[in-house]
């Protein structure tokens, strides 16, 4: 089993992302608000699409490492970054 967490700035983008990959078959995706380190205001929190995916014995392997790659570019796509809530790459925007 593979954890992902894609964050995007926009509910829209987020919503559409998440109907996107359920339509692909994936074993679980909701979209959550993600609240930033140090930040209060609510204006300020983020969408997340969390990402489940049974199928992936490998956490390390090559189709996990796939996954991560994709994920990080539609997140960059949208102005967003990808976080690996497995502790794996995290990869955010500068």
């Amino acid at each position: 089993m593979t954890e992902h967490l894609i964050v995007l700035p926009d509910r829209d983008d987020a919503e559409r992302v998440a109907d996107e990959l359920r339509d692909e078959g994936f074993t679980e995706v909701r979209v959550v608000r993600e609240a930033l380190a140090g930040e209060d205001d609510a204006e300020d929190h983020e969408w997340a699409i969390y990402v489940r995916e049974e199928m992936v014995g490998d956490e390390t392997g090559p189709v996990a490492e796939g996954l991560r790659e994709r994920f990080t570019a539609i997140a960059e796509e949208h102005d967003g970054w990808y976080d690996d809530p497995d502790g794996g790459a995290s990869r955010r925007r500068g």
